[in-house]
């Protein structure tokens, strides 16, 4: 894989699909065999995930000593957490008891990974205390937290008492949440809502973890596949970037190393939007010329945002801004494109989202254009997604009144 011609620093790229996406294509991600040689049955696979065993990692691989739980055994959060355990102690923690039941017993996630076998060594439980002390003993650990922007603070107070509990003299604890967009009411972004929701549950500056994002072009279903990816962990501590890359960086996944964690997450928010756009776009048949257009000028909207918020322009130049962008605007597998390109080619939003098709650039649009009119940040992108969705402006008209914006000079924050 080539690397950005930038310095280090930069997934939803929508993080999931629908069940016919998700069945498509091969699995790889084969379990690693233990020394040996012999693959354990799944009867012996059931038993080491429920106990918490780790297996071996690959021949040839050093293992990590960090210990890592995933929370959220969605699409994204279970490919992070088979890719995790090629290299961590690694256990998977679903809310839905039946569901970690049968992940235990086949090995699968059927409800979003059917078909992708998980690693023999990763562990799965549906015990939340259980996977936070996975990570929160003395030794130290990685709690990489896969649910979405609503249920970020809900889940970083239940794990509070567990961080306040630990020792002054333990190792490090690293916090790090892979969602991507604003709250949708309060226009919050998720380091916002982390160190809130931390804060009001009694935890004090000594005791609260090294936080960080996780975010990068990312399909998870390619991941999950074994396919190459790029990602970017931006954390308020350096051992927040030791943890991410100790535990995932190496084999099919290259990880790069950030300190803005605002620029990082607005452009994984903003992308969404910009993506919706592009669908727009492509569903009125206006071509390559206009995609490339929109993708152009919505990169300088994130940047625009991202800066006015305390974010660094050189970031979005990189994976979590244009890297990001690109490929959820143009990829198939992107949920935000989806919904753009049904609703150009003529359905209403209503009937977009009764597909069950979550797409979070529709939750987050308001909220970003808000943030604009506070810091006096020029959207117009944005504003012509929000007309279309929200306020019963045709797509055509919308295209019609972004052309007929006054010209101006092209400058990178302009």
């Amino acid at each position: 894989m080539s690397t950005p011609a930038r310095p280090p620093g930069g997934r939803t790229p929508s993080h999931g699909e629908d069940a016919a996406q998700r069945q498509e294509g091969r699995p790889s991600l084969t379990p690693a065999r233990p020394p040996g040689g012999r693959t354990p049955s799944h009867g012996e696979d059931a038993a080491q995930r429920q106990e918490g065993r780790s297996s071996s990692t690959p021949e040839g691989r050093a293992a990590s000593p960090i210990r890592v739980a995933v929370l959220g055994a969605g699409i994204w959060g279970t490919a992070l957490a088979a890719l995790a355990s090629v290299r961590a102690d690694t256990l998977l923690w679903a809310r839905d008891a039946g569901l970690a039941q049968r992940m235990r017993a086949t090995g699968r996630n059927d409800k979003y990974l059917p078909d992708i076998a998980l690693p023999p060594q990763l562990a799965i439980g549906d015990d939340f205390d259980a996977a936070a002390r996975h990570a929160c003993g003395p030794a130290g650990g990685l709690l990489l937290l896969g649910v979405p922007v609503a249920g970020l603070g809900g889940v970083c107070a239940s794990l509070a008492p567990q961080l306040a509990a630990r020792g002054g003299d333990a190792a490090p604890v690293s916090l790090v949440w892979t969602c991507k967009g604003f709250h949708q009411e309060t226009g919050k972004l998720p380091h916002e809502i982390v160190q809130e929701a931390l804060a009001a549950a009694g935890l004090d500056a000594a005791a609260t973890p090294g936080l960080g994002v996780l975010s990068g072009p990312s399909f998870a279903l390619e991941v999950a596949r074994g396919l190459p990816v790029a990602l970017t962990i931006a954390g308020t501590r350096p051992t927040v970037a030791a943890a991410v890359t100790a535990s995932l960086h190496g084999g099919h996944a290259r990880i790069y190393t950030s300190t803005d964690v605002v620029g990082v997450e607005v452009g994984g928010a903003l992308k969404n939007v910009m993506a919706i756009a592009c669908g727009i776009a492509d569903g009125l048949g206006l071509g390559t010329n206009a995609r490339a257009a929109l993708v152009t000028r919505g990169l300088a909207e994130m940047q625009r945002l991202g800066v006015a918020l305390g974010g660094q322009a050189d970031t979005f130049a990189g994976l979590t801004g244009l890297g990001d962008l690109v490929l959820t605007a143009t990829g198939a597998l992107s949920r935000n494109r989806q919904a753009g390109l049904a609703i150009g080619q003529g359905a209403t939003l209503e009937q977009v989202l009764a597909r069950g098709m979550t797409t979070e650039g529709v939750r987050c649009a308001r909220a970003a254009l808000e943030l604009g009119r506070r810091h006096r940040v020029d959207l117009p992108i944005t504003e012509a997604v929000c007309a279309v969705l929200f306020d019963g402006i045709s797509p055509v008209q919308a295209v019609s009144n972004l052309l007929a914006r006054e010209a101006r000079a092209e400058t990178a924050l302009s």
